[in-house]
Parts: C-alpha cells; structure tokens; sequence
C-alpha cells in the first residue's frame, strides 16, 4: 500500500490527494502537522516538505512528480494526455503553474512582507486564464486532466488568501465550481481545508 505523507493545510500535498482519489486506489494518507513536522519526513525528504509518497522502496517528494507517477502506474481515469506532444504541452503548463502562481504560496500562506503584490499577481495571471473557459470545460479541453488537479487546490484557497477575482473572471470560477463538485475532489479535502471556503 502507498502511504502519503500529508500536510492538512498544504496546496501541494492536497494535489497528491485529489489524484489519489480520483484513482480510487488503496493507499494511507499520514496527515503532517506542517508546524510540529516529525523527525522522519526529513530523514525520507532531504528538503523535509510534504507532500512524500512512500510506495515500497520507492520515496518521492514534489507534487507533479509524485502525481506523473500514480498516473502512469495507475492509468485509470489517465489524467495525462496519451498524446507525447499534448503531454509535453501539459507539463509545460505545469511548469507555468509553478513559476507564476505556487511560486507566490509561501508569501500568501505566511501573508509576508509585500503579500499584497503576490495577491496581484496571481489574481491578474488567474484573470487571464478565464477566457479558455468560454470554450471548454477544463484545461485541456472536455476531460479533467492533471492541470486542472495543479490550479484547484489554489483556486479552493481564494478566499483564504484574501484574493478577489474581478468580475471577467467570472468563466475561470464557474469552472472551480465544477473542480469542487467532483467527489475525488470533495473526497480529498481535511477538515481544515473544508473551512478555507464558506
């Protein structure tokens, strides 16, 4: 059995558990106090973060990797395009993801020095993605895919981290709504994340 080292409050350990229950496989989530972390996460981690999957005599750490892995070990529902150019398309995105929205998490969790600035620029980078929701359900199209599982636990975290989207945005949040209603994702929410959202 897979076990999933798991912060209760963190975006990157709550992606690992949206994927894990969209699969609908027999693992064990071990949930992380995030501020009293026990010795062994850094015994297991070098960087001593979660999410940590833990599968035999496999470790990994980082959200996408762990993620790449259960999907390719467990390709149903295949939450990666098959195609190698959509794939390379999707990791790319992915890449985006972290460098213009999760890069700003830490500032936004810890509400930092010059927070108000991270707030912008993720609200404006959300803000441009909304007009792709006109057109199609999810991020690469009709089928929910491993972007969409990447973007959600920020898009859940709105609110807590005090942005606003403005009204344009208005695709972008019909779109979250669909996210939230899926049970993998209702299913992977801790008790404290259930209380970021009213």
């Amino acid at each position: 059995m897979m076990n999933l080292y798991s912060g209760t409050t963190d975006p990157f350990s709550h992606r690992c558990r949206i994927v894990l229950f969209e699969k609908g496989m027999d693992f064990e989530v071990i949930d992380v106090d995030l501020y009293n972390k026990p010795e062994d996460i850094a015994v297991i981690n070098p960087y001593n973060r979660v999410p940590v999957l833990v599968d035999r005599d496999l470790v990994l750490y980082e959200s996408n990797i762990i993620n790449e892995y259960i999907d390719e070990r467990f390709p149903h529902p295949q939450l990666m395009p098959p195609d190698p150019i959509m794939r390379a398309r999707a990791r790319q995105l992915l890449h985006t993801f972290e460098l213009e929205l999760f890069s700003h998490i830490d500032a936004l969790e810890k509400n930092q020095k010059g927070v108000d600035k991270n707030r912008a620029h993720v609200r404006d980078q959300l803000v441009q993605l909304a007009p792709i929701f006109t057109k199609q359900k999810f991020m690469l199209g009709d089928e929910f895919s491993m972007l969409d599982v990447a973007i959600a636990p920020l898009l859940w975290r709105l609110e807590h981290y005090n942005i606003e989207l403005p009204k344009a945005a208005a695709p972008l949040m019909k779109y979250a709504e669909r996210i939230f209603s899926r049970q993998g994702f209702i299913d992977a929410l801790t008790p404290s994340e259930k209380v970021m959202r009213r």
